[in-house]
Order: structure tokens, then C-alpha cells, then sequence
């Protein structure tokens, strides 16, 4: 305790309030003000915690020595050393010995702090606005029994002139996080709006090229054989010479429809799974493309990719087989890599080739639009770009924990 006349405490009090004037940050303030208040109580290590909105974590502030709890983010009020002081149910703490102090060291208590720093004596007294309790101020010295009633005085009146910056900087920042939150929340409404619309438009376009391909293709084929049949309706004896045309035909229309079916829908990913899908749309599309790629799909997710919502599997099923398409029709490579892979509670999943595409994407087009489309409905981050390795393209995707199907888990 510093016997210090009331003219010097009120020249401090004022100069206190002189230098909050301006300061936007908290610690900003802290540092401003930390000489002046220790004039008024002299202190080793001196802090500011304050409490969120949601009154259920606080964060601190520190000047002089400082420790743990200015460095880890914000903590539950429920493991704070001062805990009674911020609940209310006490006015004010004061210990001439903090160190053995049960009050501050209780199970789940984050107090190793006043240990490690030697803060034998301690202070701390409540942030009010507006009968409010918004945080603490809090003096602590290496001397033992420093601090007196007097002190606990003193520093109501330094926690009176700091509460109303606190709070409204406090405000400011809700207001600026809310603002931005707002802000994304739009900007993730728009996207799916623009991703709906974008899909809808991709499977009008879809729906427009297999109506194509049956007009031009199978229609075309089964009208020929339709008059073929009638001419032989014609023809008293029919031998099998004349009808074995009329088989390939049949069978060459069947295999066009095969195909086209397994365009429209991924039938194969329903019954085997997502890997087994993926390694056979690959290993078919290189034997139909007539290069040379080596292939290869590795799982390294321990099967849990076979845990992904229906929906999900067939979105991701469908940006891989487009992002394969890509690299055979556009890139010529030697090689193409599937990967899938656990990361952070999620999924990822890495289609890489070493050809010409050079890693930017342009040579897919639409494809590449509608790839970021389904990785957008399905909350998932897309990304396309160079390949690590050299040559060649890489794109991955990215899929959260909330994509996997929950009833797997029951």
C-alpha cells in the first residue's frame, strides 16, 4: 500500500482518463494505463479480464509479467481462478497469500499461473456497467500481505473510470463480428442460390445431351432395325443368316443404352461404394480413351469414405469422374493419381495428373464450373491448380465432419 495523498490519487485518476482517450483495443489500454495505476497500486503483474456476452468465457489482458492466460484464447468462466468475483457472489477478492489460497486453486481451476509467477499477493475487484459485472481488475505482487481494504478502494475507483472503455470497445467488436458473420451468411445464401441455379442449368444441359444422344444415337439405330424387321415381316422363311444383323444390332443399341444409363446414374456407387465406383469409372475410361495412363485410387480414409451421406457420395463421385474426364480429354497425361484421405474430422479427396493442363483449369470449361458447384452444395472447398510433383493439374476437395451420414453411427 502506497501512502499517497488524495490531491496525488485524484492527478492519476485523471491521468488515467486522459490517456483512455483514443484507445480502441484492449490491450492497447491496458499498456496506456499501466504506469499511472501503478502510482495508485503498486503491482508486480496487473490484468483485465473480461467477460463475453454469452457470460460463459472471459478473456484476459496483461501488463508486466505476463503468462498463460493472455496467451490461450478465450477460457470458461467456470475454470477462473477469480470465478466467484465475476459470478457476483462475492464483492471483491483480496489474499495476502495466493499461492495457498484454496479460493483460487480448486479442481479444474486454471491457476498455475499465480504459482509459476510467484503472486503471493492478490486484488481483485469487479467491472460494472450498469449494475452489470462486465469483467475484473486485477493487481498482484510478489510481497506477501501487500494489499489492504485502503487498496481494494483504490481500485474500485480504477475499475469504475476503466469499465465504460472496456464496454464500449467490447460492443464495438460484437458489433463488427456481427456484422461479419451477417455478411457471410449472405454471401453463403447467394452462393447456393447462384450454385442452384448453376446446377439446375447443368442438368437442363445434361437432361438436353441425353435426349440428344437417344435421338441420334439409339432411336436412330432402333428406326433402322424397325424397318429392317418389317421388310423381313415380308419374307416367308426368315433364316437365322438373315436375323444374326439384326442381333449385333440389337446388342450394339443395348450396350449404347448401357451406357448412356451409366452416364445419367452412377449405379455401380450404389451397390459397391464410393472407391469401387471410382476405381472403375477410371480404369474404363483410360481403356476407352486408348492412351497409355497408368491409374491408380488409393484409400487411405480406412473405409470411412463409405460412411459419407448418399447424396454427398454421388456429388463427390461426380466431381472426380468430371476432374478425370478433364485430364484424359484435355491433358493427354502418363499418369492419373485418385487419392482419398481422412484430415481434420473430414475428407479429402485429390485427383493429380502430370499432362498438359498446365493447372489453372481453363480447359475444363463448364466442367470446371460445375465441379465448384457441387463442391459448394455440398459444403465442401474445391480447389484446382498446379501440381505439386511438376507438370500437370491437382484438384481437391475438401468435405467436413457433417458430411459423413450420422445413422452409421448409431
Amino acid at each position: 500500500m502506497l501512502d499517497t495523498p488524495k490531491s496525488a490519487l485524484f492527478h492519476h485518476y485523471m491521468g488515467i482518463s486522459r490517456l483512455l482517450a483514443g484507445q480502441l483495443e484492449f490491450n492497447a489500454i491496458i499498456q496506456a494505463v499501466a504506469t499511472e495505476i501503478s502510482h495508485i497500486i503498486p503491482h508486480d503483474h496487473m490484468d483485465v479480464c473480461i467477460k463475453q456476452l454469452d457470460d460463459k468465457y472471459h478473456i484476459a489482458y496483461e501488463s508486466g509479467l505476463v503468462s498463460a492466460w493472455s496467451r490461450q484464447p478465450p477460457a470458461l468462466l467456470t475454470g477462473s481462478p477469480i470465478r466467484s468475483l465475476l459470478s457476483g457472489a462475492v464483492e471483491y477478492l483480496l489474499s495476502g497469500d495466493a499461492c495457498a489460497d484454496p479460493r483460487f486453486h480448486f479442481e479444474g481451476s486454471f491457476s498455475s499461473p499465480i504459482i509459476e509467477l510467484g503472486l503471493h499477493s492478490r486484488l481483485h475487484v469487479p467491472m460494472k456497467v450498469h449494475g452489470d459485472i462486465i469483467g475484473a481488475l486485477s493487481c498482484s505482487s510478489h510481497q506477501s500481505d501487500a494489499y489492504t481494504m485502503e487498496d481494494v478502494a483504490n481500485a474500485r475507483a480504477v475499475a469504475d473510470l476503466l469499465a465504460p472503455y472496456f464496454y464500449a470497445i467490447r460492443a464495438a467488436e460484437q458489433a463488427k463480428r456481427s456484422a461479419i458473420e451477417e455478411a457471410r451468411a449472405n454471401a453463403r445464401e447467394e452462393g447456393l442460390r447462384l450454385g442452384a441455379l448453376q446446377l439446375t442449368e447443368a442438368l437442363e444441359a445434361e437432361r438436353q445431351r441425353i435426349g440428344m444422344d437417344l435421338h441420334d444415337q439409339t432411336l436412330a439405330d432402333l428406326t433402322r432395325l424397325a424397318r429392317r424387321i418389317e421388310r423381313m415381316s415380308h419374307v416367308s422363311d426368315v433364316s437365322g443368316e438373315m436375323l444374326e444383323p439384326v442381333v449385333r444390332s440389337l446388342q450394339h443399341c443395348m450396350q449404347d443404352l448401357r451406357e448412356i444409363i451409366e452416364e445419367a446414374k452412377p449405379s455401380i456407387l450404389q451397390l459397391f461404394g464410393v472407391v469401387q465406383a471410382i476405381e472403375t469409372y477410371v480404369d474404363r475410361s483410360v481403356r476407352d480413351s486408348g492412351y497409355a495412363i497408368e491409374w491408380s485410387v488409393t484409400d487411405e480414409t480406412e473405409g470411412r469414405v463409405e460412411r459419407l451421406d448418399k447424396t454427398v457420395a454421388i456429388s463427390l463421385f461426380r466431381i472426380v469422374q468430371e476432374a478425370v474426364n478433364n485430364a484424359i480429354r484435355h491433358a493427354q497425361p502418363d499418369t492419373i493419381m485418385v487419392t482419398l484421405s481422412s484430415v481434420d474430422g473430414g475428407l479429402r479427396v485429390t485427383v493429380s495428373d502430370d499432362g498438359s493442363g498446365g493447372g489453372d483449369g481453363a480447359s475444363g470449361g463448364l466442367g470446371i464450373g460445375n465441379m465448384k458447384t457441387r463442391a459448394r452444395l455440398i459444403s465442401a472447398r474445391f480447389d484446382i491448380g498446379g501440381n505439386d510433383a511438376g507438370a500437370g493439374t491437382r484438384m481437391t476437395v475438401t468435405l467436413p465432419d457433417s458430411a459423413f451420414d450420422r445413422r452409421e453411427d448409431v
